[in-house]
């Protein structure tokens, strides 16, 4: 697909740099803190060029971390994470830019949200401009709740729907497949909706959707956080909640091609690991009790299945 460049990559710029925006608003004020805003630039004669803006809120009443990022960025060439899938762009120059976000609650009850939307462009061999699109949203609880999960998996079913109907179950099932620790066999959580290398519909059709996806973020998460956000807890749900961050650390740092993109293509690590959480712990083959809260996320939470009543 060609593309006309400066054009193209300005609309979609102004439309993350918006989206960031309206979402850091949106979190401040459910919170009552402040996002810090830290605006940065690569050094002359780095490998990766370009700018963003890293927002990041902590230690809120709901938010123990809240941090969102924008960057655009130029590179002399693709890294292998990007070109796993296209080989024939393997080493050509490139531009990226998204937002990316993770949210951690303070609440136990609270999930984990991810969300993440952006775009890649590069020259072909033939030298012309090729684009795709990438993204997604998914949902992390360490307590279960089928309402919350049904929820978010209908938000996102209805942002895709104008778009096709294959699309929601096609990028709920790529969710599930990426979003998996393979050295543990198990969810990160209940999933939601992934794509990568997505063009079919043209330019204007695929950041359509993209702009649909990321539109739908607030409405998937928000209610979700409103309903939980006073639950009480005590010290056995805070514990639990560190441990299952550590299935978040690992698969960030193990899994994730944009964790992988980012550090292979010299890009800012402090932005790049804005999703870790402040606080996580590890313990030795720990066990949920059986029949507890806690060995529930295991048994119907965390399995795969179809979150939407047919």
């Amino acid at each position: 697909m060609t593309m006309d460049t400066s054009r193209n990559v300005n609309a979609v710029r102004d439309y993350l740099q918006s989206l960031q925006q309206r979402i850091t608003d949106a979190i401040a004020a459910l919170d009552g803190g402040s996002f810090l805003a830290d605006a940065w630039r690569k050094a002359p004669g780095e490998p990766l060029q370009g700018s963003g803006l890293t927002k990041i809120l902590e230690g809120g009443e709901v938010f123990e971390r809240a941090g969102c990022g924008f960057s655009q960025v130029q590179g002399p060439r693709l890294p292998p994470s990007a070109t796993q899938h296209r080989p024939e762009l393997a080493g050509a120059p490139f531009e990226a830019m998204g937002v990316s976000l993770v949210f951690h609650p303070r609440n136990p009850y609270v999930p984990t949200v991810h969300m993440n939307v952006r775009m890649l462009a590069a020259k072909g061999p033939d030298g012309q401009e090729v684009c795709w699109f990438g993204g997604g949203m998914d949902l992390t609880p360490y307590y279960g709740f089928e309402e919350d999960a049904v929820h978010f998996h209908t938000v996102c079913r209805d942002a895709l729907q104008p778009f096709g109907a294959d699309k929601y179950p096609r990028f709920k099932a790529w969710c599930d497949e990426y979003f998996f620790l393979k050295h543990r066999n198990e969810q990160r959580g209940v999933g939601g909706i992934f794509f990568d290398d997505f063009s079919e519909l043209g330019f204007d059709g695929s950041f359509a959707m993209l702009r649909a996806v990321g539109d739908a973020f607030l409405s998937a998460y928000l209610p979700i956080v409103e309903r939980r956000k006073a639950m009480a807890y005590g010290e056995r749900e805070r514990n639990f909640q560190l441990y299952r961050r550590g299935r978040y650390v690992e698969f960030n740092l193990v899994w994730d091609r944009g964790t992988h993109f980012g550090l292979q293509s010299g890009g800012r690590t402090e932005s790049i690991l804005l999703s870790m959480p402040p606080l996580v712990s590890w313990a030795y083959q720990q066990q949920p009790e059986p029949g507890s809260p806690e060995a529930e996320l295991y048994t119907r939470f965390l399995p795969r299945r179809d979150w939407i009543p047919s």
